[in-house]
């Protein structure tokens, strides 16, 4: 963990180059390893989906609990989704239109499971002091402490101070090649232009997969160990 206290940046501005594109979407159950299937069902319909730098796929949360259901973690354990689940990618602003005409009322077959995608709305990247990507792609023989040097290294190269970052749960998922190894991480005491650079670029490779995509967080619980 990296933990540098200083003072708290909260300005808010807004990305006019990338934006989120969120789906209402009707899907009562998608396994939670769901990112290579569902990578590729959006490919079938966005060819350019992994062409593009700035493109990525959010991966299909869940509720962490509910009427004491409790978000299962293996990866072949199904999440149940609730009517205002989303689908949502994260797309430059020269894609918005296109998107929306090939993927409004398409379905998805996504490992056995149909996804039926809805009506659509933009959601524009608000910065934030404290950013968090559920899933970057790490090497699991490296130990938490090399983890954060490599993202610390890759920050600097964006002109991203690392003041605050912690990496908490991780996971596994399956793809042809083999598995692929996550951690999640938290970056905190970001200023508004570093937060909106961060949010926009990313970290690591798999933003297709679900991987390096950083989202606005309140506290430190989502990256709790787990």
């Amino acid at each position: 963990m990296f933990w540098q206290d200083q003072d708290t940046f909260n300005h808010a501005t807004i990305s006019p180059t990338v934006l989120d594109l969120s789906f209402e979407m009707h899907c009562p159950h998608l396994p939670v390893d769901h990112a290579y299937a569902l990578s590729q069902a959006i490919q079938q319909i966005l060819p350019w989906f992994t062409q593009l730098p700035l493109t990525g796929l959010h991966l299909i949360h869940g509720a962490a609990s509910s009427h004491g259901w409790q978000r299962p973690t293996e990866p072949d354990s199904l999440l149940h989704l609730s009517k205002r689940t989303k689908l949502t990618l994260r797309l430059p602003n020269s894609h918005l239109s296109q998107t929306v005409q090939a993927l409004t009322g398409q379905t998805l077959e996504v490992s056995g499971h149909y996804l039926m995608l809805g009506h659509s709305h933009v959601k524009p990247l608000h910065t934030f002091p404290v950013l968090l990507a559920r899933h970057v792609i790490a090497d699991d023989r490296q130990s938490e402490q090399e983890f954060l040097q490599t993202i610390a290294e890759e920050l600097h190269s964006l002109e991203i101070g690392c003041r605050k970052a912690l990496c908490g749960k991780t996971a596994y998922f399956k793809l042809p090649t083999g598995q692929l190894f996550t951690r999640s991480l938290m970056i905190a005491d970001l200023p508004p232009e570093e937060s909106l650079t961060l949010q926009v670029q990313g970290v690591g490779k798999g933003r297709h997969l679900g991987c390096g995509l950083f989202l606005p967080q309140k506290d430190i619980k989502a990256v709790e160990k787990g």
